[in-house]
């Protein structure tokens, strides 16, 4: 019974191996933090993590990802080395927080909205975009 448990707790880790889990978002500004740090080291698999998932936000994240593959492996190293740099975080409800920020590398600003839906801090790239909130 000892050796079929192991077997069995082998079976289930060597699974869960090939996937890769990400830490929920404990307040906003870490899923604003954590979407740019994938967004800039090209790890788009964590950027929808943080991501919204409805057909538009899905839409603009392929969008993002598409220019990042792009760039020059030069630009890619200098953008993954980047800091962030937030400029300002602001609440606009209990629910919505905007963050503007700038990375070491390009130094431009960049604004993303960060909403708190389904228990969950999510980016939502629609603001980012077009700039409705």
């Amino acid at each position: 019974m000892k050796y079929l448990s192991i077997f069995f707790l082998f079976i289930i880790l060597s699974c869960n191996s090939g996937t890769q889990q990400f830490r929920k978002a404990e307040n906003a500004l870490d899923a604003g933090r954590e979407f740019i740090d994938a967004t800039l080291k090209g790890d788009f698999k964590k950027a929808a993590f943080y991501t919204l998932p409805d057909s538009q936000n899905i839409t603009y994240l392929q969008q993002v990802e598409k220019a990042y593959l792009q760039k020059s492996s030069t630009e890619k190293k200098e953008y993954s080395n980047a800091v962030i740099n937030i400029k300002e975080v602001t609440d606009l409800s209990q629910n919505i927080t905007v963050i503007t920020y700038s990375n070491s590398f390009d130094n431009k600003p960049h604004t993303i909205k960060i909403v708190y839906q389904n228990n969950q801090w999510m980016v939502d790239l629609k603001y980012t975009i077009n700039g409705n909130l």
